[in-house]
Parts: structure tokens; sequence; C-alpha cells
């Protein structure tokens, strides 16, 4: 296996550096409404995992350094994991706020739901 040199290895974002995920539900772009927003923020998270997978695979077929595939797949779980965290904490603030936009075709989860999603992703 060939092997990175250390300034070549992904950088893996630690659980303290975690914004609120709540945060995701907010942006600068005014003319789109909040869950519009999240799910823009959120589906950004799961292209970025998309391409690090994308890029674990290719250094694995190509015989990378093990220590650099792990560091790229570490990085595909936690974009992943921060990704479903998102989701999970703005429904349970629209859940909890009342502000569930179309109720009708997404029905809004209980609070036994939502700790059970919560769950799945710890």
């Amino acid at each position: 296996m060939t092997a990175l040199p250390e300034s070549d290895l992904p950088e893996v974002t630690q659980a303290a550096d975690m914004p609120d995920p709540c945060d995701l539900c907010k942006s600068d772009a005014p003319d789109l409404s909040e869950r519009a927003q999240e799910k823009h923020r959120v589906l950004n998270r799961l292209k970025r995992a998309q391409g690090q997978l994308n890029a674990a695979i290719a250094a694995f077929e190509s015989d990378t350094e093990c220590r650099a595939v792990v560091t790229q797949l570490a990085a595909v779980s936690s974009a992943v994991d921060r990704a479903g965290f998102a989701i999970v904490a703005c429904n349970m603030k629209r859940c909890l706020d009342g502000t569930d936009e179309d109720p009708a075709d997404h029905p809004k989860p209980t609070i036994e739901e939502l700790e059970k999603l919560f769950m799945m992703l710890s």
C-alpha cells in the first residue's frame, strides 16, 4: 500500500466541533422556507459524505495506506451521523413548536418515534 504524507490525510471533525444541529435550519437565503433551507443543508452534508465515500473506495482500490482509508471512512461516518442528527433535531424542533408546514403529507412524529430515531443514530 502507498503511504500518504500526513498533510494529505483528511481532517476528521470531532464531536466537540459540531454546531447546534438546529443551526442547519437557518440560512442566509431569505427566499427559502426554513424547511427548504434545512433540506438544502442536509443534502449538502449527505453529498459531501458521498464524495468522501467515493474517495475512500478509490483509495482502497489503489492500495492506499490503511490509515488514510480508515480516516476517510471515519469522515464518511461522521458526516452521515451529523446529517441524521440534524434531521431528527429539526423534526423535534418543528414537532415541539408546531411549525410543521405540511402535516397532511408528513404526519408529525410522536415524541417516542423521535426518541427511537435519535437512539438509532447513537
